[in-house]
């Protein structure tokens, strides 16, 4: 069998990866309006001799592209969304946006789709040099930010067939992403009422607005009783207008609940949407539910996070070069002390077991912190824990920003194509692409792997969290 190197194989290619992330960078685009970023992965794919299939699962901007055929089938989860209000110039310690008010990539989704197509690119290589049967895939997987993009797909049967899934996420740290996850509902509240002059008629007037502001002192007592790890948020997205003076028709509020299980995030919203009817009581209103989206908890695979762990060892950590260092610094200098403060809790959340002493004076990880096997759920949602219900996955972390860089925000953004974020990509695609080629060359493993998810799943069935009418929706 001839000598294939992954490593050597993404180092000849790094700044054609760059190129893609950096396109991607520059055309940022929310929830199910990536039109531009999937075409432009789809057409590259394309190109590299994939077979793409577009529109998948009926969403416009979720594709899957394959090569070769038979078992194993193994995939990489790529996403390529992005957050409004962080427009953001790249490569700068300094807040200002490129577009006043507009989208940017503030959770480094540029880097996961392109990290996960390098994956898939290299073993596509390996096979070619080394006559490996089997089908690999790449699935464009949009709207993880707060549209469950995968959800959906999973509930249209998008990854059936699937042995194994690798994904990795862009972090301050490197090491696996080893916790379960909230699940999740997101759901629009939409109260109708009849508007009159405030003040010659209010008595006419049934307020709207009344009744989202009766329903969210409701839910903020209800906080009280509920499991400690949930979380409820809002957004009024509808205050039914600017005049003081004209009782409010209309009114909308959206919420989105999270909880360790699914079950318990169904419970909340029961006794929610009992509030929501009694503010519409009180205030003599009508009362809509919209149910937007939802996703599962993440359901962790062991026995493929060990070999994943095991190829992001043998990759090591990227060292950074004095200009990186000299760029985090920087960004480090811009972090408030709260978030200074905080740094551990961030890393935490991606599966790091620690006390950051040794991250103590630098402003970039240049170690990969030991994989832990916990029962933790880390505070944040994620849809690829769908996939992970009816696929066995794994997924990681890799270093691409300086310490303490909060997701969400313009510093995650300006670092986005910064060389040191490149390194971490491509350092996650090697491992993702190594344990890829493990689990083709090595059937016992596959099947390791594969036991423990039917065990699993034997004992919980999986059932997807949102309802069969509910269609994928873009931001209003």
């Amino acid at each position: 069998m001839k000598t294939f190197s992954v490593e050597d194989y993404l180092s000849a290619n790094r700044e054609r990866f760059e190129a893609i992330s950096t396109y991607i960078w520059e055309h940022p685009e929310t929830r199910y309006q990536e039109f531009e970023s999937a075409r432009f992965l789809a057409d590259e794919l394309e190109k590299e001799g994939f077979h793409v299939e577009r529109g998948v699962g009926g969403i416009e901007t979720a594709f899957i592209a394959t090569y070769g055929e038979g078992k194993p089938a193994i995939g990489f989860l790529g996403e390529f969304d992005a957050l409004s209000g962080l427009s953001q110039k790249a490569n700068s310690t300094e807040q200002e946006a490129l577009v006043p008010g507009g989208v940017g990539h503030g959770c480094g989704h540029n880097l996961l789709g392109t990290g996960s197509l390098a994956a898939a690119y290299a073993v596509k290589a390996y096979f070619q040099e080394n006559g490996i049967k089997g089908t690999l895939k790449f699935y464009g997987c949009p709207a993880e930010e707060g549209g469950s993009g995968k959800t959906f797909m999973v509930r249209e049967g998008v990854f059936e067939g699937l042995d194994a899934a690798f994904t990795w996420h862009p972090s301050y740290s490197t090491t696996i992403m080893s916790l379960s996850s909230l699940a999740n509902y997101q759901v629009y509240f939409r109260f109708k009422g009849i508007a009159s002059h405030a003040a010659n008629s209010p008595h006419l007037g049934r307020s709207a607005l009344d009744a989202v502001e009766l329903m969210n002192v409701g839910v903020n007592y209800l906080r009280e009783h509920v499991v400690q790890e949930a979380r409820i948020h809002y957004a009024i997205t509808n205050s039914g207008g600017i005049s003081p003076n004209v009782v409010q028709s209309e009114a909308e509020v959206l919420y989105l609940i999270r909880a360790p299980k699914v079950a318990q995030v169904d419970e909340i919203y029961k006794r929610v949407c009992k509030i929501a009817e009694g503010a519409a009581l009180m205030t003599e209103t009508e009362m809509t539910i919209v149910f937007d989206k939802a996703c599962s908890n993440y359901e962790p695979n062991r026995t493929l996070e060990e070999i994943l762990y095991q190829k992001l060892k043998q990759a090591g950590p990227v060292q950074p070069t004095e200009e990186d260092i000299a760029f985090a610094k920087g960004i480090w200098d811009s972090l408030s002390d709260g978030e200074k403060k905080n740094f551990v809790s961030g890393m935490e959340s991606f599966g790091y077991f620690g006390d950051g002493s040794e991250f103590e004076g630098k402003f970039l990880s240049d170690i990969i912190s030991d994989y832990v096997a916990s029962d933790k759920v880390m505070p944040g949602s994620t849809d690829v824990s769908d996939v992970s219900w009816v696929v066995p996955t794994a997924q990681l972390t890799a270093a691409t920003s300086a310490i303490g860089t909060p997701l969400h925000t313009w510093q995650m953004v300006t670092q986005g194509i910064s060389p040191f974020a490149h390194s971490g990509m491509l350092l996650a695609a090697q491992s993702m692409a190594a344990a890829a080629v493990h689990l083709y060359e090595n059937e016992d493993a596959l099947q390791a792997v594969k036991a423990e998810h039917e065990k699993k799943r034997a004992k919980e069935p999986y059932f997807c969290p949102i309802p069969k009418d509910v269609k994928p929706s873009a931001v209003k």
